[in-house]
């Protein structure tokens, strides 16, 4: 690959992570917020940028990078996106507990709220997997599969989640993320092939 397309890829990556937050960052909303949401929301802002880089390092579509390097950054950005996600929770906690009560136990009147939730679980499961994934002995194939299913449903709580809140992110950036983010997970899972394992053990 040349260095004039390589430079390319990454310049349109750092776009595509970074309007997003520096849109947000300009939101006349944070006028009215409290800090201690402010940064709950833009933690929540980073974990769904983050989100993009997880499909390319899988399918190690990122230019430049060893391929012994992709797993390890994939399983770094994965814990930066886990942390992310606590002060996320963490910073509506603080600033709303009943709504973050009524959210986790499916009781919530917004419907972004569940959508938010139903992700976050999955997340923390897919990070507890990953952290006992040796010591439970799970086999790749099946450690794919697992990974695989619950990264959809990351995704996808993610995305309605993000769509469904009409907040500080502003529509058209955060419609390109999230699209960008459904695009290279769909392309990751196709490219990866993981039906291929379920139909070798059905048979």
């Amino acid at each position: 690959m040349s260095r004039a397309r390589m430079t390319l890829i990454w310049a349109a990556l750092a776009c595509a992570l970074a309007v997003p937050i520096a849109a947000a960052a300009a939101s006349p909303l944070l006028a009215w917020r409290d800090p201690i949401y402010i940064a709950a929301g833009f933690a929540g802002i980073v974990a769904m940028s983050l989100m993009l880089l997880q499909p390319l390092l899988m399918g190690r579509y990122l230019p430049g990078i060893p391929v012994r390097r992709y797993r390890q950054i994939h399983r770094g950005i994965g814990g930066i996106l886990v942390a992310s996600l606590v002060i996320h929770v963490a910073g509506l906690w603080i600033t709303s507990p009943p709504d973050v009560i009524d959210a986790l136990l499916f009781d919530s009147p917004t419907p972004f709220s569940t959508w938010g939730v139903i992700a976050m679980w999955a997340v923390f499961i897919t990070g507890f997997l990953a952290m006992l994934r040796k010591p439970l002995r799970i086999r790749p194939g099946t450690w794919r599969i697992v990974h695989t299913a619950l990264a959809a449903v990351i995704v996808v709580g993610s995305v309605v989640h993000a769509m469904q809140i009409e907040g500080t992110m502003e529509t058209v950036s955060k419609s390109v993320l999230c699209a960008l983010i459904l695009i290279a997970t769909v392309k990751v899972i196709t490219d990866l092939r993981v039906w291929t394992i379920l139909n070798r053990r059905a048979g």
